[in-house]
């Protein structure tokens, strides 16, 4: 007697449901060790898009908040940090290299998946590459003179914001790079726990827009902020002719950018990213359990 032919089990669906934490934790970890991996060549040019990809969202900020002097601060915070979004929706959903990003690595070295010495050539390589992303960037933009658009608005708004940046204090600037990049690190947390692009994109949103509209600072985003006022400002025709700020400029320079700003911010980065988000849900859901 023949047997009987039973038709074939279609595949179970794949879910849409998002990643539990747990699951988070171990795709960070997954991912960070993937990172960590990759050639040189690859990590320094993905580097330079994420510096090119975060500029992008900058200058989008600065022109959609120029000349609003007029509008209520939170509304113009609120525009901001929504369309500074566009810069970690293209890092995560196209694909780069951020250092902020990249301090959630940490899960993997505490998990000793990955050596101090990889650790840190990653970030090395992916902060170099993001600084020469940031500053093609902003040439390109100069030799475009996209500066004057709106009557020189363009420009004024980059100096103006650029000289709130290098007017704080180290402690300052330690603290608001801190709780940015907690709130970066979150958000690429979860943009890990969704399944589709969509998905992605809408996780990124809220936390990004939060740390833009709050006034924290990211390294990144300010390798792009303060090099375009910089060499804004040495167009004196423009500067002569357009409302500057009335004060603080005078700590405007390539000194202060790099020792009052970009140093104490990247520290505070690096604490928020890879202390308070990183090293807390490694310890929650990764760390060895005791026998």
């Amino acid at each position: 007697m023949s047997a009987t032919l039973q038709p074939a089990r279609p595949p179970a669906p794949a879910s849409l449901d998002a990643l539990a934490p747990v699951e988070v934790a171990r795709k960070a970890e997954d991912v960070g060790m993937a990172k960590a991996g990759m050639s040189a060549a690859n990590t320094f040019a993905l580097g330079v898009l994420a510096g090119a990809f975060i500029a992008m969202g900058a200058i989008f900020a600065t022109t959609v908040t120029a000349g609003g002097a007029t509008m209520p601060y939170g509304v113009s915070r609120l525009l901001a940090g929504l369309t500074f979004s566009l810069g970690l929706i293209l890092v995560v959903v196209a694909g780069a290299e951020l250092f902020t990003g990249n301090n959630l690595i940490v899960m993997a070295w505490a998990s000793r998946r990955v050596s101090t010495m990889r650790l840190l050539r990653n970030w090395a390589l992916v902060y170099v590459g993001n600084f020469t992303g940031a500053i093609a960037t902003v040439g390109l933009l100069l030799v475009a003179k996209q500066y004057t658009f709106g009557k020189g608005a363009i420009g004024e708004q980059a100096i103006a914001i650029a000289t709130g940046k290098v007017n704080l204090g180290w402690t300052q600037a330690i603290a608001l790079g801190a709780f940015c990049n907690a709130l970066v690190c979150l958000a690429v947390w979860l943009a890990y726990s969704a399944r589709t692009t969509a998905d992605k994109i809408l996780a990124i949103v809220p936390p990004i827009a939060a740390f833009v509209a709050a006034g924290f600072e990211h390294s990144v985003a300010n390798m792009f902020f303060i090099p375009m006022a910089l060499l804004i400002k040495t167009d004196h025709a423009f500067v002569a002719s357009h409302t500057m700020p009335a004060t603080g400029m005078g700590h405007l320079t390539w000194t202060h950018f790099l020792l009052a700003n970009l140093i104490p911010v990247t520290i505070g980065n690096i604490i928020g990213g890879a202390l308070m988000v990183g090293a807390v849900y490694w310890f929650v859901y990764l760390r060895p359990a005791k026998h």
